[in-house]
């Protein structure tokens, strides 16, 4: 589950960082200095809607997991990572292509927005890790009710849990890669 909350993290927060250096070359409406102090306030506050929102329904679902039984196709790492990017790359590309836009009149926000973002999905990808570690399990959401998004979206009717390591033995606590040793 958390691997998929994890793996919009990278995109956002490399796509808002770079939109938001770009940002900073243009002088904007606002001038650059009132744009990137608001584009860091908005960091943060966007971090913090992101890193909160929908924290009852993860909970939830995780007090209600169940163990994952021999019907249940769940997959590995690599493969839910590739599948997500690839399903939201446009929306990804949009969002890039809105926050460079925006800078035209705030420099840099939009970019640090984006990158709020990214930091409060990876943020949230670590919070389901350490209830991982506590609970000593890996929660898991099907494949055909994950879809192409949410961990938690309606379809979503309950988590599945493994042991503390991935049947494909690929993905760690929190959704980041195993290291191999």
């Amino acid at each position: 589950m958390a691997v998929i909350v994890r793996a919009g993290a990278a995109p956002l927060w490399w796509a808002g960082l770079v939109a938001a250096a770009g940002g900073a070359f243009v002088p904007g409406l606002t001038g650059r200095r009132i744009g990137l102090l608001a584009g860091a306030a908005l960091f943060i506050v966007t971090a913090a809607v992101v890193l909160l929102a929908r924290g009852g329904r993860y909970a939830e679902l995780a007090r209600g997991a169940s163990r994952a039984g021999r019907g249940d196709f769940l997959q590995d790492r690599a493969v839910t990572v590739r599948v997500w990017r690839r399903g939201h790359r446009w929306w990804l590309l949009g969002a890039f292509v809105a926050a460079v836009a925006s800078s035209f009149a705030l420099p840099g926000a939009g970019g640090l927005v984006l990158a709020g973002a990214g930091a409060g999905l990876w943020a949230k990808a670590v919070r389901i890790g350490q209830r991982e570690r506590r609970d000593d399990v890996l929660y898991w959401v099907r494949t055909d009710w994950a879809g192409r998004g949410s961990p938690v979206a309606k379809r979503v009717q309950g988590h599945r849990t493994t042991g503390p390591t991935s049947p494909a033995g690929d993905a760690a606590p929190g959704g980041a890669r195993r290291r191999r040793r």
